[in-house]
């Protein structure tokens, strides 16, 4: 099998980023990002889709969270769109509901090659501790727009922020890893009629 590993840095006068991931991995994370809620959320992806991930980031924090949550997330969709590599083989579309008590969620993902967003998440609160949930949707369109990768979020039912929110992230976990696994009847196969992603 193709190694299908990525490191990727992103240096602004806001953030220094860095992100490497292992879509074959076992679901270890080791995540510095100064945002802890942030970094709750993406070891559900971590370990729910079973890639290993490393992000090591700094950023003006000492403002709002704002800047480092949409960098965090541009700079994975770079990491995971370099590790997919010319996408040959892989089952290209994963879907995935996850509940949490009152809380359920779905995630559809399309490695489409064009970036596109549906974010349907009604909170019932504005934050989450300290953190401000409106930047999950900053987070997902960095992601988006950088994986290249079309991607619907559903929140279906929830009352909690807390719950609704890590329903996303552990159904986007599976989502990634059932779309970006290798379908052994696709071997050398391009999964689209155009014949590119």
């Amino acid at each position: 099998m193709a190694d299908r590993t990525a490191s990727v840095e992103r240096n602004t006068r806001e953030t220094r980023i860095r992100v490497s991931l292992d879509l074959d991995g076992s679901g270890t994370a080791d995540l510095n990002i100064g945002v802890p809620f942030l970094e709750h959320m993406l070891e559900q992806v971590a370990r729910h889709g079973l890639i290993d991930l490393s992000i090591q980031a700094t950023g003006d924090t000492h403002i709002d969270d704002h800047h480092t949550v949409e960098d965090v997330g541009i700079t994975m969709g770079q990491a995971l769109l370099k590790a997919l590599g010319d996408k040959t083989g892989i089952r290209r579309f994963g879907h995935a509901y996850c509940p949490l008590d009152e809380a359920l969620s779905r995630v559809v993902v399309d490695f489409s090659g064009r970036p596109g967003l549906q974010f349907h998440v009604p909170f019932t609160r504005a934050r989450v501790g300290q953190f401000d949930v409106d930047l999950f949707q900053e987070f997902f369109q960095g992601l988006v727009n950088h994986a290249q990768l079309t991607l619907h979020v559903d929140n279906i039912r929830g009352d909690n922020s807390h719950h609704q929110i890590e329903t996303v992230f552990k159904a986007l976990g599976r989502a990634l890893r059932m779309a970006a696994e290798q379908d052994p009847r696709m071997q050398g196969i391009t999964p689209s009629t155009k014949g590119s992603l």
